[in-house]
């Protein structure tokens, strides 16, 4: 570690993507029981993030979050009713993009607040 990161309060090794915690799992979960129609999409690992799962609402609506592994994804979408597909295989729904795209031409960026 080196020290810009200790001065930072970064933790880990440089470049090592941080694991999920129980704090991604719980996001993941209030959010999906406050929104209907959610799916979820498993984004592979790579050199530079997690795996991480994609949860969209029926309206578009979306969050992301590290998940250990694929298999952890699947199995959270199992125990929770949602289905989960691997979005190397199947891509982002539309209503994915178009919410995103609304929210940048009406000049909302960041995270949307809580409602």
């Amino acid at each position: 570690m080196g020290l810009r990161d200790r001065l930072s309060g970064r933790k880990g090794r440089p470049g090592t993507p941080r694991a999920a915690g129980s704090e991604d799992l719980d996001h993941l979960q209030a959010w999906a029981g406050s929104r209907r129609g959610v799916e979820g999409f498993v984004e592979p690992q790579t050199a530079t993030t997690a795996t991480t799962l994609v949860l969209v609402a029926g309206d578009g609506e979306w969050t992301r979050r590290r998940v250990d592994s694929p298999k952890a994804a699947f199995t959270f979408g199992s125990r929770t009713g949602i289905p989960v597909y691997d979005v190397a295989a199947v891509g982002y729904p539309n209503r994915m993009r178009e919410w995103t795209a609304k929210r940048k031409a009406a000049g909302e960026t960041g995270v949307p607040p809580t409602s």
